[in-house]
């Protein structure tokens, strides 16, 4: 019998251990994110220390922004390479397998940046860390959509990439809670820390080992055909599937790390700024920074968290490309009136909800999108060079906004200009939609 009909049914149809499964990947991808965005929190600290400028400074705040696109942009590419390799390797070696060493490695790559004693150091560590962060969502993704119930294929996608906003929320309740409360008197320090708790995922990857076996779908594939080759996800058979997941994955990758890698920079100058004008000392006007940081990731991962349940009623009822569309126009909208609107400094903080609700939400579908486009001796191929090749050219987007504002005599009010341009990224994603493929009411492909 397979998992997808052992055992008595249960919540959503789904038994026991179909939810073990669902949750190690939940597990698994959470603290992906979590490791991925630890070093957006710490920047603010990190960089200038690393550096040796004096942290809050203009030269540390021109600094910050420059070197969070850079870094950003290489962890990106890093996540590219990693989602490759790693996809093709669940293909050929197994789903769970691929997932244990995926997190092991960006587990130990993270936590490795805890003890760099420069900012090149930084850079190949996180490019370590990287390629394991982009291998575990093909492996996540591919063993989640073969294992549980066809007809639940959307909820579970959707529960897994809820664990995203929920590391991200672990990251800055972490991060606030050493460099904010425990380590508040010594920033120069308290990144260190935060790294350090990189090492999280280690226990969830033994979990995978204990409980977690390889589906079903996958064996099946695996002894009737040929270990898949990358050329085929462009033959004539499969093409027309890979670019549509490729161009989506763009759209999404470039508006969503554009604006999320910057959100602790933002949130830091715009407390600064605020501090400066109320007149607040050293110690008021750290704290009031790690706080700010916190709560405009928190609205942030809030609409993300809400944004994604969303996309199972969107793709359920008025499917995939009529769900892109919404979530397209929704998402342009947002950015530009979030960084084109003359706010109040906690008005734009709150604004951050509106851009998770809609950039960040659509990247839940790609839970179940990605995986229901191939057949299963390529889905987690299919799935990852879809995901994650399109972070090669969405790395240009943090790059040049890092670059770009860092340049302006005020980096903040920089930052503010090129962020709007981004909002323009999901309305001209709108031109891509004829070559969605629609996969609303396809069984998951077996062959």
């Amino acid at each position: 019998m397979t998992e997808t009909t052992q055992g008595g049914r249960r919540l959503l149809d789904m038994n026991g251990y179909q939810w073990t499964v669902l949750f190690a990947a939940w597990l698994g991808w959470g603290f992906d994110a979590f490791d991925g965005l630890l070093f957006n929190f710490v920047a603010p600290n990190c960089v200038p220390t690393l550096l040796g400028l004096e942290i809050g400074s203009p030269a540390a705040k021109a600094a910050t922004l420059q070197w969070t696109g850079i870094l950003t942009s290489i962890l990106l590419i890093g996540w590219a390479v990693g989602g490759v390799f790693f996809g093709r390797l669940a293909d050929r070696i197994g789903r769970t397998r691929t997932l244990l060493l995926t997190m092991l490695l960006y587990a130990f790559g993270t936590a490795a940046c805890a003890f760099v004693p420069n900012i090149w150091w930084l850079l190949v560590c996180r490019i370590f860390a990287s390629l394991g962060i982009g291998g575990e969502w093909a492996a996540g993704a591919a063993m989640v959509a073969e294992v549980v119930p066809e007809k639940r294929r959307i909820e579970a996608g959707a529960i897994l990439y809820t664990s995203a906003p929920m590391g991200l929320f672990l990251a800055a309740y972490v991060n606030h809670q050493i460099a904010g409360v425990y380590f508040a008197s010594i920033p120069e320090v308290s990144w260190r820390y935060v790294f350090l708790c990189g090492l999280a995922p280690v226990a969830v990857a033994l979990v995978v080992r204990m409980f977690v076996r390889e589906p079903e779908a996958w064996k099946v594939a695996a002894q009737k055909t040929a270990p898949p080759r990358l050329a085929e996800l462009f033959d004539a058979k499969h093409f027309a599937l890979t670019r549509s997941g490729f161009l989506m994955a763009l759209v999404v990758l470039a508006m969503w790390w554009s604006c999320n890698a910057f959100i602790p920079v933002i949130a830091s100058g715009l407390a600064q700024s605020t501090a400066a004008l109320r007149g607040l000392g050293r110690e008021a006007t750290l704290a009031l920074v790690e706080g700010w940081k916190q709560l405009a990731t928190n609205y942030f991962n809030l609409g993300g968290l809400l944004g994604t349940l969303l996309t199972v009623p969107f793709a359920k009822y008025l499917g995939r490309r009529k769900m892109f569309a919404t979530y397209f126009v929704a998402s342009g909208a947002a950015i530009l009136a979030t960084f084109g609107l003359d706010l109040e400094p906690e008005t734009r903080l709150a604004m951050y909800f509106l851009i998770g609700l809609t950039a960040f939400g659509v990247l839940g579908s790609f839970t179940y999108y990605l995986p229901e486009l191939f057949p299963a001796r390529l889905r987690a191929t299919g799935s990852g060079f879809c995901y994650n090749v399109g972070r090669v050219l969405a790395a240009v987007g943090p790059f040049l906004v890092g670059t770009i504002a860092s340049q302006g005599a005020n980096s903040l009010t920089s930052a503010f200009q090129v962020l709007f341009y981004v909002g323009f990224v999901p309305l001209l994603g709108l031109l891509l939609l004829p070559w969605v493929v629609e996969t609303k009411g396809r069984a998951l492909a077996i062959e």
